[in-house]
């Protein structure tokens, strides 16, 4: 296979546990995928390392402007390599002109406007960062949809239901359920959650994630904004999006079709899978990981969730109910709140307060633009501050 029939990848969000996840995928299909760029927040030495490892890199970007000036002075990466800075380096990594592909994995809304670039440049994007939908789903899909661009979702979940959706018509959905493994906490008692400290809440039973999302994984906050993201996605209405708690993570989600029938997508609990499957789409190849061994499967358990337990699903989806500026609010403070938990500032009880009296507090109109998304984000984050 020639060079220039490989599919180019811009990797934004390199050095987070999406980001090496998307690096073994790319070592393990040479023939197949080629990083061009990579960015990161400011993690310069693993960066340079990754511009190292992957020749064929030729531009790095790094979000803080201050750890870009101090890579530049002391000559952090490799001749021929051009660094970028900034938001604005980020978007000028999505819109390369030699990329086919840009893979968004940076956390929290820091994504959203270099997704935006990549769309309007007409690149495939991947989409990791489940914030950007939630934020301006509306506006990041009517982007889609008026430059023709393909979204692939990245996000194990948003990855299974695109693999069963395909080949059906969307009008045939009766509903999708994503699985939730239920975090950290799923089987302690409720009274002993007052007492869960930062360093419990990052043992997550299944998988290996950043920070702010083991958090999110333990508190449900992240099925929810799953089901908003998953809303816009597959253009589906708020009550056609359910979650139900699966503890083996093996089956990722279901697709109940009109007639009865469901579809589900199985595979272990590991980003490759889903990651391999945007990346290549529409090919298959051998994965980086072993499949699943079905004679060693013990069981495979399906239970409702109790949203009493689970307050911030709750909120999310009543956030999606409500749409409009909602979700974003939501986003928003949780994000806030989750940063003051891992700081030991806020309790972890304290994260579905800190939230709940945020999207009390607001009056929350349909935005207009992506403008007015934003500045309800800001305003929320104002706050949820105030309500630490």
């Amino acid at each position: 296979m020639s060079k220039h029939s490989r599919k180019r990848i811009v990797l934004l969000g390199a050095t987070g546990s999406i980001g090496g996840s998307t690096l073994r995928v790319i070592a393990a299909h040479p023939d197949k995928l080629e990083l061009v760029a990579v960015a990161a927040r400011a993690n310069t030495p693993a960066l340079a390392r990754i511009s190292r490892d992957f020749p064929s890199v030729r531009h790095v970007a790094l979000f803080d402007p201050t750890a870009a000036a101090a890579a530049r002075t002391a000559g952090t990466f490799p001749a021929g390599v051009t660094l970028h800075h900034g938001p604005a380096g980020l978007e000028a990594l999505a819109q390369l002109p030699d990329a086919d592909l840009v893979l968004v994995a940076v956390v929290g809304t820091a994504g959203l406007r270099p997704a935006l670039a990549a769309i309007a440049a007409g690149k495939e994007l991947a989409l990791a960062s489940k914030e950007i939908l939630v934020l301006a789903g509306q506006f990041v899909m009517a982007a889609a949809r008026a430059h023709g661009t393909r979204l692939i979702p990245v996000d194990s979940e948003h990855n299974a239901v695109f693999q069963c959706l395909e080949g059906h018509a969307s009008s045939a959905v009766r509903r999708i359920v994503l699985t939730a493994s239920g975090g950290a906490f799923r089987d302690w008692p409720a009274e002993r959650l007052a007492q869960v400290t930062p360093a419990d809440a990052l043992r997550h039973p299944n998988w290996a994630m950043g920070p702010k999302v083991t958090v999110d994984s333990a508190t449900l906050a992240n099925k929810g904004l799953e089901l908003i993201e998953a809303r816009w996605l597959f253009g589906l209405a708020p009550a056609q999006c359910q979650t139900v708690l699966h503890p083996q993570s093996i089956v990722h989600a279901l697709v109940e079709f009109a007639d009865g029938t469901m579809l589900a997508q199985l595979s272990p609990p590991s980003m490759t899978f889903p990651i391999q499957h945007a990346l290549l789409h529409p090919a298959r190849a051998p994965g980086v990981e072993p499949s699943l061994d079905l004679t060693r499967l013990q069981s495979l358990e399906f239970r409702p969730v109790d949203e009493a337990r689970f307050p911030l699903l709750r909120l999310a989806r009543e956030a999606m109910t409500a749409g409009g500026a909602a979700p974003a609010a939501f986003n928003a403070a949780n994000e806030v709140a989750v940063a003051a938990f891992l700081a030991g500032s806020l309790p972890f009880l304290g994260i579905a307060s800190v939230v709940e009296k945020t999207l009390e507090s607001l009056q929350l109109a349909e935005p207009a633009d992506l403008e007015a998304v934003l500045a309800v984000d800001a305003e929320a984050r104002r706050r949820a501050t105030a309500a630490l």
